[in-house]
């Protein structure tokens, strides 16, 4: 268990003895002393693998030395040496990362590749608790069904080349990591938490690009055929089905104490009432009225379902 303390206030307000005081920064020290010397011999690492790197830009040489810095991390979270526990978890990243990108370029991108990459991911976050590699996890398998981002002349673009499978996809992840949290112990709960809201910021984003363009499902007919034999789902039922979405998740986080699900609400349905009244009906003060009425009108609704509620003692 991790404890903050203000040890000057407690010395202070005579809880704590100066003698006490010094003992426990003592403890601090120590720590601090362990945490920079993994740091340090943590980027010495990287810094090595990547000038090798650099003088052999070869993709096998990524992969070599990725796993063998993801099985020095996995060994050492193994043992469970908690002096190397910093080391180990940054061996294990970097290792992870390094990689997953030498399979990226040898395989260049292949769904397969893409799915080996996810696993990886998996696999190195679950072994080292890392958040990150479960959030890159969720992350790589959306790219295995077209979604990606990317950067040019300061500009950031997303790509979402299939918003109905990426919705009911990455909401049926999000389901199924929220029950799983609910089973698991504290640290692997962490883990599910972190895997079911990247998939609810990929929901949106599937909802966001098929309410602006709807979605062509040529993943229905033959790829050698044309596409406009491809069923269509057009853009507004994607702006009621997300609005829906976003007014249930809005209520339901409200209900259970969720914060983080009412403040992605919040964003979310900000930016679908931008694409929504500004995009499409214009930004007109009479559009933007009638949104607000509609706002302040859900607001009261809430208001005087939780005044309903029933508050147990």
């Amino acid at each position: 268990m991790k404890v903050t303390l203000d040890l000057a206030k407690l010395v202070e307000q005579g809880r704590l003895t100066q003698v006490e005081a010094d003992r426990l920064k003592s403890f601090a020290a120590e720590g601090t002393g362990s945490l920079a010397l993994n740091i340090l011999i943590g980027f010495g690492v990287v810094a090595v693998a990547l000038g090798v790197m650099g003088l052999v830009p070869q993709p096998v040489v990524a992969v070599v030395l990725g796993g063998m810095m993801a099985a020095v991390g996995l060994g050492f979270v193994l043992k469970g040496e908690q002096t190397w526990a910093i080391l180990a978890n940054i061996c294990l990243l970097a290792g992870s990362l390094m990689l997953a990108a030498g399979v990226m370029f040898m395989t260049k991108g292949s769904v397969l590749a893409l799915m080996t990459v996810t696993a990886v991911f998996v696999a190195g976050g679950i072994a080292a608790r890392s958040g990150l590699l479960i959030a890159l996890a969720v992350l790589a398998l959306s790219a295995a069904i077209g979604a990606r981002t990317g950067y040019m002349r300061a500009t950031y673009f997303l790509g979402i080349e299939q918003p109905f499978m990426t919705v009911v996809l990455f909401s049926a992840l999000a389901i199924a990591a929220y029950q799983a949290s609910k089973l698991l112990k504290a640290d692997h709960s962490r883990l599910a938490i972190t895997a079911a809201r990247t998939s609810l910021l990929l929901v949106n984003f599937g909802f966001w690009i098929g309410s602006l363009w709807g979605d062509r499902l040529t993943w229905f007919v033959d790829r050698a055929s044309t596409s406009r034999y491809a069923p269509v789902i057009p853009a507004w039922t994607f702006s009621i089905l997300w609005a829906v979405a976003i007014v249930g998740a809005g209520l339901w986080a409200a209900r259970a104490n969720r914060p983080w699900v009412l403040n992605l609400a919040a964003v979310f349905g900000a930016i679908h009432f931008y694409t929504q009244w500004f995009e499409k009906l214009g930004p007109n003060p009479f559009s933007v009225l009638i949104a607000g009425v509609l706002t302040l009108g859900l607001a009261v609704g809430i208001w005087k379902y939780n005044q309903g509620r029933t508050i147990p003692a």
